[in-house]
């Protein structure tokens, strides 16, 4: 009698231990969401540039706040094995930590659909925090990118 193969314990491979996206066709949809967070440590100089609008390139927040959405809504032609969701919600918000020289970014993302839209909030933030990083590298060639997490995921 040939042994049966164990079972893959990561989700995105098969049996044969190669990736593949996973099936979701057999579930029923519900209203999922995900917030995720991050944040961009730079001077002190920086900081107050970004925080008074003073950057040459422009409005720093508003524009990462669009590239936010825009990233999320595109995560799935950014990282082979996510499904394309169609997102009902995507929100990303900025709070300002002047002790630290901070930004802190995060993000919501909601839709109601057959997976979870972790990759999409996390993507958003990512995205977000690069485009603050672009945007302000003029400024301060240092800066520095940490603590891009999962808060909380729903189903």
């Amino acid at each position: 009698m040939a042994a049966r193969k164990p079972k893959p314990i990561l989700s995105h491979v098969d049996a044969g231990g190669k990736a593949a996206m996973v099936d979701v066709s057999a579930k029923l949809p519900s209203a999922r969401s995900a917030r995720a967070e991050g944040r961009i440590c730079m001077s002190a100089a920086a900081f107050a540039a970004v925080r008074d609008n003073t950057l040459a390139k422009g409005d720093v927040l508003g524009v990462a706040r669009v590239a936010g959405v825009m990233a999320a809504k595109r995560t799935a032609e950014l990282i082979p094995l996510c499904h394309p969701l169609a997102l009902t919600d995507v929100q990303v918000r900025f709070t300002l930590e002047p002790a630290a020289s901070a930004i802190r970014c995060e993000s919501e993302v909601r839709l109601h659909g057959v997976t979870g839209v972790e990759m999409e909030a996390l993507t958003a933030v990512s995205v977000a925090l690069l485009t603050v990083y672009d945007m302000t590298k003029s400024a301060d060639k240092a800066m520095h990118i940490e603590g891009v997490r999962l808060l909380e995921k729903r189903k």
